[in-house]
């Protein structure tokens, strides 16, 4: 078992980060030239969601700081794999962007050197997710690095990171992982039946995570379900808005069940930390402080619930692109098999241009809800325009 063994079916990416441990360790030894010319101090590692961008961060870090690059067994691969190394700092946001605030103490602690490993390294699992003032500041960093300080930036596409910062980076792309890979690891760690297995990863269209959900959870397979049924039930007006309605519903309920339990604890241990409601006591700073958390929560709830609706719309996709499949004869596999005569009668009673215009419906509203755009008032406009065709 080593570091890399999560990152399914990234073979070339792992070479070249493999390679550039080597150099990493090359350096530490005082060589140049060749050997270290695989090296650099800032990455950009882009993948479609469900890649195993975070992962692949983690890995390399964890590598970077084991004597033996990556074995996965040592005490500086397990706690850098668990978030615990000293010398590793992990960023992600459940929010909707990074704070300048959060860059500048990652900035702090990248210019401290290494307290007992070879490097500093910075992990930002969400570069996509800062806000302009925090990718200034950022900036400044990977211009000018201390000698011994990797930055390693996650984000879904290039694109998604400032013309700026991704030009100072060495570009890594991920792949979207075979069917066939992320079937194999369902079956090899999880002993997920092989029927099964081969169901969640091609349902799941490469992302790790919802494949892991998938296989785990009957009810993750419910509510999938119950999404696909949607394009079926499109009769006249009245079934659009109540199916928007639906979906919205369905969403924010998702959302809401997944934060109760975290914003209890999170509050919990605010709480404790500040000390309300020790012999009565509490702090004039406890109402600010506990406001400041409660909007957080608010702001991710409302990501949360965006996620939601997005993985249900890229389902919806998904039965589109079968039933283009099908009306063009194109003869690739379905993503969604199970659902074959039901997919060969949509097909048969539309064109692939409807097909097509209902696609595009989907695309229009994914956008509309990244915009900010209510998300109710989208889904009625998607619903009525996948109705209309």
């Amino acid at each position: 078992m080593t570091v890399w063994d999560d990152l399914v079916g990234q073979e070339p990416a792992v070479d070249v980060l493999r390679r550039a441990v080597s150099g990493a360790a090359a350096r530490s030894r005082g060589e140049r030239g060749a050997a270290t010319a695989g090296m650099t101090h800032a990455w950009l590692i882009t993948g479609p969601p469900g890649s195993g961008r975070s992962n692949a961060g983690r890995a390399f870090a964890a590598a970077l700081q084991c004597a033996n690059e990556g074995c996965g067994e040592c005490t500086e691969c397990r706690t850098a794999l668990t978030g615990a190394h000293p010398d590793i700092s992990l960023i992600r946001t459940e929010l909707l962007s990074i704070r300048v605030s959060e860059i500048r103490e990652l900035i702090r602690r990248a210019a401290m050197s290494p307290t007992q490993g070879r490097w500093q390294v910075m992990v930002v699992e969400d570069a996509d997710r800062l806000t302009e003032q925090a990718a200034d500041a950022l900036l400044k960093s990977i211009e000018e690095p201390s000698p011994r300080t990797v930055w390693v930036l996650c984000a879904p596409t290039v694109e998604d990171v400032v013309p700026t910062i991704r030009s100072r980076c060495r570009l890594l792309v991920l792949r979207t992982p075979p069917v066939g890979a992320v079937a194999e690891m369902l079956v090899r760690k999880l002993g997920v039946d092989a029927e099964l297995a081969s169901f969640a990863a091609r349902a799941a269209q490469g992302h790790i995570g919802r494949a892991r959900a998938l296989a785990r959870d009957e009810e993750v397979r419910a509510r999938r379900t119950k999404v696909l049924e949607l394009p079926f039930a499109l009769r006249d007006l009245g079934a659009c808005l109540k199916a928007a309605q639906q979906l919205a519903e369905a969403a924010k309920e998702e959302a809401k069940a997944s934060a109760a339990a975290v914003d209890e604890r999170e509050r919990t241990e605010l709480e404790q930390a500040l000390g309300v409601g020790t012999k009565g006591a509490r702090p004039r700073e406890a109402a600010a402080a506990v406001k400041e958390l409660e909007e957080q929560q608010k702001a991710r709830a409302k990501r949360w619930e965006r996620d939601v609706l997005d993985r249900s719309l890229v389902d919806l996709m998904a039965l589109y692109r079968d039933v283009l499949v099908v009306q063009t004869g194109a003869g690739t596999e379905l993503i969604n098999a199970e659902l074959r005569r039901s997919i060969d009668q949509f097909a048969s009673r539309t064109t692939p241009e409807q097909t097509i215009r209902r696609i595009d419906a989907l695309t229009a509203c994914r956008q509309a809800i990244e915009g900010n755009v209510a998300p109710l008032l989208a889904l009625e406009a998607m619903t009525i325009a996948l109705f209309e065709g």
